[in-house]
């Protein structure tokens, strides 16, 4: 089925386009009504995150019209550039330039067209067995011995968090749902919008009343409140649209839990490489939103579990 002539998905849709709208909307009264330069800046930072949306729901949009091709495509360009912001602040040696060159060039892309092409055993395997194997005798073959397994450890890990987890998203399009075939678009439209709702959400709460710090020397901002109120707030919503899944509604709470678990620690996950790294950000590259990194975090934990969980449980 096409997704234009799914009136789920247009609803889902439409209610999104609803939600930045009034976000839009908000955002310029506040803007109006700022007078303090903290209130002014706190103003322009949630602006900046309510553009950023707008574009980043056009592009996500765009792909699904196009169909899994499109929507691969797009995840594709998002796992390269997520690679090399994760490079870039992982700093390696010359003798790893070539090892780069096919893991950029050559593996990621061909993992991409696995994907794309339903080759489900090469998706699988590629990354984790051959590319592996590959990465560290291409950087031997270079001949420099310095600080080997931690410069090749870096390329691996990046190469399977940018890459291998992230590509497990466009992939539920490819899965044979029981109940609803065809309209895997929706699925991947929940299971996106409950990845970035639950980061929203405990942001919001923790805002409102956080208090107490989970940990506080990786990410400060991460509350018990934030992602207590946050996470049962996200597993109301995703309970409440069930509908758009192959899940009833107590299992749609218990799936949107494993999303919120799941995205949570890759958050964590990621926020401990950046402080080790000394930046708040992966990147610049999404005006109020940092890097791709900064976008996909909680998403790259999540996919695979997600994927996997579905796909053994609800498709066959």
């Amino acid at each position: 089925m096409h997704i234009l002539k799914d009136p789920a998905l247009l609803w889902l849709l439409g209610g999104t386009l609803g939600l930045l709208i009034v976000a839009s909307l908000i955002g310029w009264v506040l803007a109006k009504k700022a007078v303090t330069d903290f209130a002014k800046a706190t103003v322009a930072n949630l602006n900046a995150r309510t553009r950023a949306w707008w574009l980043m729901v056009a592009v996500f949009a765009t792909a699904l019209v196009i169909g899994p091709i499109g929507t691969g495509i797009m995840f594709g360009f998002s796992s390269f550039m997520a690679l090399r912001e994760f490079i870039t602040l992982t700093p390696t040696r010359p003798g790893d330039h070539r090892t780069l060159f096919w893991v950029f060039f050559i593996i990621t892309p061909l993992h991409y067209y696995f994907l794309i092409t339903d080759w489900y055993g090469m998706f699988q395997i590629l990354i984790p067995v051959y590319a592996f194997l590959f990465v560290p005798m291409r950087s031997a073959i270079a001949g420099d011995c310095e600080r080997f397994l931690e410069r090749t450890a870096k390329i691996q890990w990046g190469l399977m968090v940018c890459v291998y987890c992230i590509s497990h998203a466009p992939a539920i399009l490819w899965l044979d749902l029981h109940g609803m075939p065809g309209r895997n678009a929706l699925l991947l439209f929940w299971f996106v919008g409950i990845v970035e709702l639950s980061d929203v959400m405990q942001y919001v709460w923790g805002k409102l009343c956080g208090r107490r710090k989970i940990a506080p020397t990786v990410s400060p901002g991460k509350t018990w409140e934030g992602f207590l109120g946050g996470g049962a707030t996200t597993v109301a919503i995703g309970s409440a649209l069930w509908w758009a899944t192959p899940f009833s509604p107590l299992q749609a709470a218990g799936m949107a839990a494993l999303v919120v678990l799941m995205g949570f620690a890759g958050g964590l996950v990621m926020s401990a490489i950046k402080r080790d790294r000394g930046v708040k950000d992966w990147g610049g590259a999404i005006a109020g939103h940092g890097g791709f990194m900064d976008r996909l975090d909680s998403l790259s934990f999540a996919a695979p579990v997600f994927f996997h969980v579905t796909g053994f449980y609800f498709a066959g």
